[in-house]
């Protein structure tokens, strides 16, 4: 197998480059505009200034009713620890969790450590598509619910999920209702303020800012209190010395984001759908996992029947292609997709999977490159399998 010369990177769910143009505004702030957003002095309030301004671009991105609900985090994981324990810090009288049965480790991990220090934990399953069964999680709901926490869009196989019905249904028994938009953001249009949402968390390096820096949004009537106690940065809300230049950066990203949305989208649906119809073209046994749901337009979760997916992606590796079998912050577990799983896909058929996650610099011609090189991959694999193996048609 020959290398590629050029990388083809279809992994940008787990992180991505971040723009010239990020980096162009975020850089000032690591020289000349150093400065801490906290000190009185002028160069501390210059910082404080490009801070507010950061807010006020993200608050936009988000679709908030008012800046100063946007609170600045180190990313996804810290915003949606704090989304969780602030709720139940909040009203320490409700002691039960619903999280979703898809949720990223970052959410499922939380309530599992909650569910040690005396919370009762349920998990909402999902349907075959990958979408929370919402008569079930209303079965779920009690009046000592506290906080529900369901994903906008899964990391793993793109599937959205109906965040206004899943709202309605937590708001009507007095939950608080949270929502990890960390795959939504810059690839739906997300208007916070007018869907059932209390607090929502995002990152900045899935959309081509830097890592390190997300943010949480959090509705100004809605019951949280801080988790963490320290300075009084965040009004109180966050301690920490600020991430100014990762902030600063954020803010652009989201601008640029939310600015070319339409044209992404539009663009990467055609390089998704190319992308799967030229791998259930190529090969026997192909799976589409979310295929009938709404998804997000970069993201497709496949499985080859007869192979296991962690070989197909290192072999891709081989030839330049980056790929991932599911979350990047699960790397090095060998267990199957939890997501796939809980959808009652077969372990087997589990473990055969692949994820292309589409980005802004994705070509046609990267894409035809990467489904001939893992048509080829699955086949011989295929043909290295114990005699009599079955691949199974969809």
């Amino acid at each position: 197998m020959s290398q590629l010369h050029l990388v083809i990177y279809l992994d940008c769910n787990a992180t991505t480059r971040p723009r010239p143009e990020v980096v162009e505004a975020l850089l000032p702030y690591l020289g000349e505009r150093f400065g801490n957003a906290s000190s009185v002095h002028r160069r501390g309030q210059a910082a404080k200034a490009a801070l507010e301004t950061a807010r006020e671009s993200v608050g936009r991105s988000l679709g908030a009713e008012h800046a100063r609900e946007v609170v600045f985090t180190s990313g996804g994981t810290e915003g949606d620890y704090l989304a969780l324990r602030g709720a139940l810090r909040a009203r320490p009288e409700r002691r039960h969790v619903i999280v979703s049965a898809i949720e990223h480790e970052a959410v499922l991990n939380t309530a599992r450590a909650l569910a040690t220090e005396g919370c009762e934990v349920d998990l909402a399953p999902v349907d075959a598509h990958g979408v929370v069964r919402l008569d079930a999680l209303e079965r779920l709901l009690r009046p000592d619910t506290c906080i529900v926490s369901v994903m906008w869009a899964n990391n793993e196989t793109g599937v959205v999920q109906p965040l206004e019905r899943i709202g309605a249904l937590a708001h009507a028994v007095g939950a608080i209702f949270h929502s990890d938009a960390v795959q939504a953001l810059g690839k739906l249009p997300l208007r916070v303020a007018a869907l059932p949402l209390d607090l929502l968390s995002v990152s900045a390096h899935k959309i081509e800012g830097p890592q390190g820096v997300g943010a949480l949004w959090i509705r100004t009537a809605a019951p949280w209190l801080a988790p963490l106690q320290g300075g009084g940065q965040e009004r109180g809300r966050r301690p920490g010395t600020h991430h100014l230049a990762g902030i600063v950066g954020f803010a652009r990203a989201c601008d640029l984001a939310t600015a070319e949305l339409a044209e992404k989208t539009a663009r990467w649906t055609e390089l998704r759908d190319r992308l799967e119809r030229g791998l259930l073209r190529s090969l026997p046994g192909v799976t589409v996992h979310g295929a009938l749901a709404e998804r997000v337009a970069n993201t497709s979760f496949v499985s080859f029947s007869g192979v296991d997916g962690e070989a197909v992606l290192m072999l891709l590796d081989e030839y330049g292609v980056c790929v991932s079998t599911g979350s990047a912050c699960t790397a090095g577990d060998d267990a199957p997709s939890h997501v796939l799983l809980a959808a009652g896909v077969p372990e087997a058929l589990a473990r055969a999977s692949v994820r292309y996650s589409i980005g802004r610099e994705t070509t046609a011609e990267q894409i035809d490159e990467t489904i001939e090189r893992t048509a080829e991959i699955v086949e011989h694999l295929r043909a290295l399998a114990p005699p009599g193996l079955e691949v199974l048609t969809p």
